[in-house]
């Protein structure tokens, strides 16, 4: 039996991302500043498909994580 998760990539809040990654919104708020320029600012409370694949791309997959 898999224990990887399908999943796509898809338009995410940051409290969602957070909890892809098991970490608390503090921790995941600390991890994306050093990469903010590159991943650019939310339109609402949102960040689109290619700032969720540049996260990915810039913290790793999450784990479970299967493309």
């Amino acid at each position: 039996m898999s224990t990887t998760t399908d999943m796509t990539i898809r338009p995410c809040t940051i409290t969602e991302l957070a909890e892809m990654y098991g970490v608390s919104l503090k921790t995941f708020r600390v991890w994306l500043q050093p990469h903010q320029q590159r991943i650019g600012k939310r339109q609402g409370r949102y960040y689109n498909t290619l700032q969720v694949r540049t996260i990915f791309e810039r913290l790793g997959h999450p784990e479970g994580w299967e493309e």
